[in-house]
């Protein structure tokens, strides 16, 4: 007899572990997986709004199913973690340097007091019951000095909000494979009896919401919330609009969201509603004005916190700084090497402020055309002429002086710097003073300045930084690395990092995709460091018979390039060495990328 072809939902809590569930589901030739990814509320939105006779049933984990058994008729297998999991996870996190804790939900913290009493680890275990206690029990170990947690989606994901690092203990491929031969197993006995109980079968499996209205405009049916009382005032005024067998669209706008809106009448009994889908997409900020761009806070914080500055715990000691600066009205100078997080910074000082209900704006002083830059100095709408915004200029130190004296008489006498917020960013190698317009410019205002570190300055924290990113990236990619060879992470410490962070976070990722094995391998880095050493410091061409090839311009930019080589990367010393200005090493240099 053939086997019955079994259909069921996967509600993933992270990227990461979607793609792990369709790597399981491969060896299933009768299984169909459709895979949506939610968290808590956000999962059993999903399941709600998914017409319920498409699916044998459901696969989740943790909180997030037990939320599913709560609003759907559908059984629901939990994908249990195993031991194995919570150690992969907790080996990962030994590179850590600080205090931390295991937090999260019984199924979490189950499997981690065994695995504590079997290997004798002494480690905090908090177990938690509902999405309410998540956020008093992080303060709680905030306040006894805790800085990270080994937790589930729900806790990573406060914790993250609230300036902590966080492990996310990952599903392995052996605890989804146990939870699929379960939901095959229950499927083949529950489809005989399923019930024909739905409300909308024709949901289709897009993220929109979904409004039902009765015929009288009263509100019966949403998902995944209720729809704002505008928006529920502009569906209401369309209900006559919608006649039986005939569907209405429309657009809606609410500040910076585009609203597409269907609308169609469906039959359940006696009763007639309609059914309107409304998918958001975002209205484009960017304006023609080349070298400008508005972000509101929920765009900034996205930003932000998806940045390797967050994820990784790169801000570090600056943190404090950045706190305190974030709270005074004084313009920021920020100063640091290429790749140091300038631009991260500049939105931390914006998300930490009191001025979020207003733009965060951004003038990358390299690429602002004459019309721009007329439009800042002279239109009525231009941003300076506003309040309470943010306006940072990105490499602030590469506007002609003409536009700087034009920028500091307007700061100064139109009192542009009450009005708003304005930070500012540089270029600048470790050590070396301020280039000197902008140190003459920024005394003339009296800003606050933070210098960045250089990634190789703060290298015995890179074991903690990539652990932390490692960790991200396995919810990312569906990977289960659980570290590093000694011999790698060591590697990672002694390279210099011309580009730092930047090129850290890629170099990283680039490790994590080539990886298959549990741990990241030390021939893979010094692979991978050794083509970043040529990519930033190109060797040049041998010279054949001893005579020199090429113009005088092209050899000098050979002898930098192996001076610099030799240096690490430090362009400061390369200079000391050559005995040339750190502006003639930048003139050489710069020839040589055009």
């Amino acid at each position: 007899m053939e086997e019955p072809h079994i259909h069921i939902l996967g509600i993933a809590p992270y990227e990461g572990m979607k793609t792990a569930m369709a790597r399981a589901a491969e060896s299933y030739p009768n299984v169909t997986l459709d895979i949506a990814i939610g968290d808590l509320d956000e999962g059993a939105a999903i399941v709600q709004a998914l017409p319920r006779d498409r699916y044998d049933c459901v696969i989740s984990r943790g909180g997030t199913a037990e939320r599913i058994r709560q609003v759907s008729s559908l059984p629901v297998i939990d994908i249990k973690l195993s031991v194995y999991d919570v150690l992969r996870s907790i080996k990962l996190a030994e590179n850590y340097g600080g205090r931390y804790a295991v937090v999260g939900f019984p199924s979490i913290t189950e499997p981690a007091h065994i695995l504590c009493d079997l290997l004798r680890y002494d480690l905090d275990i908090i177990t938690i019951h509902s999405r309410e206690d998540v956020v008093s029990t992080l303060t709680q170990l905030q306040r006894t000095g805790y800085r990270m947690v080994v937790s589930d989606m729900v806790t990573h994901t406060a914790a993250r909000q609230m300036g902590m690092d966080a492990f996310l203990i990952t599903s392995g491929a052996e605890s989804l494979r146990t939870a699929l031969d379960q939901a095959i197993s229950f499927s083949k006995g529950f489809r005989r009896i399923r019930q024909e109980n739905l409300i909308l079968r024709s949901m289709n499996q897009d993220e929109v919401s979904m409004v039902l209205l009765d015929r009288k405009g009263n509100l019966c049916y949403a998902q995944p919330a209720d729809p704002a009382a505008e928006l529920l005032s502009t569906l209401r005024s369309h209900l006559k609009e919608v006649t039986p067998g005939r569907s209405l669209s429309f657009y809606y706008k609410n500040l910076n969201t585009l609203y597409g809106i269907t609308a169609r009448q469906i039959r359940m009994w006696e009763n007639t509603y309609v059914l309107f889908t409304c998918r958001p997409g975002q209205i484009p900020l960017r304006g023609s004005k080349l070298g400008m761009r508005s972000y509101g806070r929920a765009e900034c914080d996205h930003l932000f916190m998806s940045s390797f500055y967050s994820i990784s715990g790169a801000m570090g000691e600056v943190e404090s700084t950045v706190s305190a600066f974030a709270l005074s009205q004084q313009s920021v100078l920020i100063a640091g090497e290429n790749g140091t997080g300038k631009e991260q910074i500049a939105r931390a000082l914006y998300l930490r402020s009191g001025q979020t209900n207003s733009p965060f704006w951004v003038f990358n002083c390299k690429l602002l055309a004459e019309k721009s830059w007329d439009f800042l100095l002279n239109h009525p709408n231009s941003p300076f002429n506003a309040y309470h915004n943010t306006l940072y200029f990105q490499y602030f130190e590469t506007l002609p002086e003409s536009r700087l004296l034009q920028l500091q008489t307007v700061i100064q006498e139109t009192g542009l710097a009450k009005r708003q917020r304005l930070i500012f960013s540089c270029t600048c190698d470790e050590g070396e003073a301020l280039p000197p317009a902008a140190r003459a410019f920024t005394l003339a205002l009296g800003c606050l300045t933070l210098r960045l570190p250089a990634l190789r300055t703060r290298s015995d924290e890179i074991p903690s930084l990539a652990s932390l990113y490692l960790n991200s990236l396995n919810q990312e990619l569906g990977k289960q690395i659980s570290g590093f060879e000694p011999n790698a992470i060591e590697q990672l410490r002694r390279y210099q990092w011309p580009n730092n962070y930047t090129q850290f976070k890629q170099v990283l990722y680039e490790l994590a995709v080539l990886t298959e094995s549990p741990y990241i391998r030390s021939s893979l880095v010094a692979e991978l460091l050794s083509k970043e050493s040529g990519l930033f410091h190109p060797s040049q061409p041998a010279v054949p018979n001893g005579i020199p090839q090429g113009t005088l311009e092209e050899l000098t930019r050979g002898i930098i390039y192996q001076v610099l080589n030799a240096n690490g990367g430090n362009q400061t010393a390369a200079a000391r060495q050559l005995g040339i200005s750190r502006t003639t090493l930048w003139r050489h240099l710069g020839e040589a990328k055009k």
